[in-house]
């Protein structure tokens, strides 16, 4: 398997496992009847388990680009080391991000962010060049 499509692999296991410990988090603060419920109501949530509610949205948002990153560089056939390590560098940023944005690291959550963001941009560019 090529270094992109596993970063990308990866990078939707650790999408999995952010679901999972937000869920946790909210299961602590407000229990598993509500977690479970329709959610008709909203109830107060501790700074931390927003925190890691707003890292899995985040998370999604970013893993949309990096997905038609990857697939631009798979399917243009253009992988390359560079795209590689973009897409190692995407991967890395992400696993610290949630503790950035668990931990109010400011403003290295938003200097992590950008790394990945920047690493997707890269390997987008790279496809069109090649």
């Amino acid at each position: 398997m090529a270094a992109e499509t596993t970063a990308l692999a990866l990078a939707a296991l650790l999408q999995a496992a952010q679901i999972g410990l937000a869920g946790a988090a909210m299961n602590r603060d407000v229990g598993l009847d509500w977690n479970a419920s329709p959610r008709d109501s909203q109830p107060q949530f501790s700074a931390l388990t927003g925190r890691l509610r707003r890292a899995v949205d985040n998370h999604f948002e970013g893993l949309i680009l990096f997905t038609i990153a990857v697939l631009l560089v798979m399917v243009t056939d253009t992988d390359s080391l560079v795209t590689a390590v973009c897409a190692w560098l995407y991967l890395f940023a992400r696993l610290l991000y949630v503790p950035a944005y668990a931990w109010g690291w400011s403003p290295w959550r938003s200097a992590i962010w950008a790394v990945g963001f920047l690493s997707t941009l890269v390997m987008i560019v790279a496809s069109l060049l090649t």
